[in-house]
């Protein structure tokens, strides 16, 4: 049960900053990850309102990260 919450409280901030960095764009990694949550919930892994409210800190959470992240500088030669 605890690995449970302690996942819910790393693992979608974590994947907001991946998602992020593949696509170069926030709200995008933002959208994805929510996406990839609606569906635990729709399949009935995530069971209570409190896991959920976890994961949407973790996603909060993450996104700020995202924002603060520094856009790549490519050198032109």
């Amino acid at each position: 049960m605890a690995i449970e919450y302690i996942s819910a409280l790393i693992l979608p901030g974590l994947l907001v900053l991946l998602f992020t960095r593949v696509t170069y764009n926030r709200l995008i990694g933002l959208a994805l990850t929510v996406g990839l949550i609606a569906a635990s919930v729709y399949k009935g892994y995530t069971n209570n309102f409190l896991l959920i409210v976890v994961d949407a800190f973790s996603l909060t959470a993450g996104f700020w990260l995202a924002v603060k992240m520094k856009p790549r500088v490519f050198k032109k030669t």
